[in-house]
């Protein structure tokens, strides 16, 4: 109990029961036998399971209990349920056709904690048949039933068998798991509703089931072939696929008392149960995949096709099909925009770099112009006074002022040109002759220092008088 303590876990069944209390019903406690708990060491392949049924007690006159159920796995192996039913009539069956008689509708709540688990064994422990009834003559509107409260330990084994697989549960429980039977003979009230005349104490039992998981209608989640022994009888049945999310569930309770399906209702009275449930999967692509012991298969069956390999059956859910398709679609469109979005991001990212590189460029050309403009224009302040110097016949600081201005500018063709005309007036003809080549090189179209060469080279140019600036 300390485990179901800790998480609140809720499996909540209805289907239609063939026994005297309402919520003891076939298919209406978690997991997919008729009236025992299991247990199951893989996960709860679907999100929830609900469904109804119909528990025939008498064809003429006709009798029967009907109820829905709920019920789902929580996280670490919690399950939570729920069913709401209407027993059937315990009018004596002679009077049943003129019977006023309304059986109160019970409202019960089921739990279970999975505990401990080991290759394909587990072991579950839980609280079922908490059991709140209507009574109408009664100033409550609900009241709890103590007596059907059921503690039970249940240990399961799941084994392969080829195409087949095998579950078995055994464990032992008490209170509803566990009833004392009335007897058949006991005597009625004013009313002709059997009394029960069994104690108030205590009991508990055994029980023990099994589930065997077939390959046939594989395609829509095999079948399933139920036989437990519930701790009072013998109850066997079907579970028919029909969908992969919808099961039409047929069985018999108690059938060793079958003999005596015509005598009156009593506690533990054999019947034939028919119900509907539908599962929805965690997962509807992997509703029904290869073989019984894929933990994804809802029903476990078998689904491969003739290669051997796992395929994905054609028949589903049309609804969770197409949400499934919406969602997936959703999520490709999410993947291509964030795809989208980091190459903008890139190309962004790689513009910004590139106009940082010409705005450093443009920085950089600015600063070489600006560097370029004040070079130029010192060394042509050197070239001013260098000029000054050569026409008052100082030619020695005329050559500084000339070689300064080179120094800033070496590339000044006027510098070049008035160098030579410098050395000419010195008498160094040579070095003249040098310089002058040196400026017609940089500019081409320096007119005047061609004249001067070829009037040197025609000896034209007989003193340094001829030379102008």
């Amino acid at each position: 109990m300390r485990f179901l303590s800790k998480h609140l876990i809720a499996l909540c069944f209805l289907l239609p029961a063939l026994s005297f209390s309402g919520t003891r019903v076939a298919y209406s406690r978690p997991g997919l036998m008729m009236k025992i708990p299991t247990s199951s060491n893989k996960k709860s392949p679907y999100l929830f399971r609900t469904g109804f049924g119909l528990e025939i007690h008498n064809f003429n006159p006709f009798n029967t209990a009907k109820g829905v159920y709920f019920d789902m796995e929580l996280s670490r192996g919690f399950g939570f349920g729920f069913s709401a039913v209407m027993g059937g009539d315990t009018t004596s069956l002679a009077k049943l056709e003129e019977s006023q008689y309304n059986a109160p509708v019970e409202f019960g709540f089921h739990f279970q904690q999975k505990v401990y688990t080991y290759n394909d064994i587990s072991l579950t422990v839980g609280l079922q048949d908490v059991v709140f009834e209507s009574e109408q003559k009664s100033e409550e509107m609900l009241s709890l039933n103590t007596s059907l409260l059921s503690f039970f330990v249940v240990l399961a084994s799941e084994k392969n068998l080829g195409e087949y697989k095998m579950n078995t549960y055994m464990g032992f429980g008490t209170g509803g798991l566990a009833p004392l039977e009335a007897d058949t003979t006991a005597p009625l009230n004013q009313n002709d509703v059997a009394l029960n005349d069994s104690t108030e104490e205590t009991n508990s039992g055994v029980f023990l089931g099994f589930l065997l998981k077939t390959p046939y209608f594989s395609s829509r989640g095999g079948m399933d072939i139920v036989g437990e022994f519930d701790g009072t009888g013998v109850n066997v049945g079907l579970r028919i696929p029909l969908t992969s999310d919808y099961r039409l569930n047929l069985g018999f309770t108690h059938i060793e008392k079958l003999p005596e399906f015509g005598n009156r209702y009593w506690e533990g009275h054999p019947g034939f149960t028919l119900g509907l449930d539908m599962a929805v999967p965690r997962d509807p692509r992997r509703r029904v995949q290869s073989g019984p012991s894929n933990p994804t298969n809802l029903y476990g069956s078998s689904n491969l096709n003739s290669s051997g390999n796992q395929s994905i059956p054609l028949h589903r859910d049309s609804t969770i099909a197409m949400a499934n398709v919406a969602v997936e679609t959703l999520r490709d469109s999410m993947a291509l925009m964030n795809n989208e979005m980091r190459n903008l991001l890139v190309r962004l990212s790689a513009m910004e770099q590139n106009g940082q590189f010409l705005a450093d460029s443009l920085s950089a050309l600015k600063l070489e112009t600006n560097v370029s403009d004040k070079n130029m224009n010192e060394a042509m302040r050197y070239l001013s006074r260098s000029l000054r110097y050569f026409y008052a016949g100082d030619y020695r600081e005329a050559l500084k002022e000339v070689d300064l201005a080179l120094e800033l500018n070496p590339d000044l063709a006027l510098a070049y040109a008035r160098r030579g005309s410098i050395y000419f007036k010195l008498g160094d003809v040579q070095r003249a002759t040098i310089n002058w080549n040196l400026a017609l090189r940089l500019d081409p179209e320096y007119s005047d220092v061609r004249n001067i060469l070829k009037a040197l080279s025609e000896n034209k140019l007989k003193s340094a008088s001829s030379i102008e600036e």
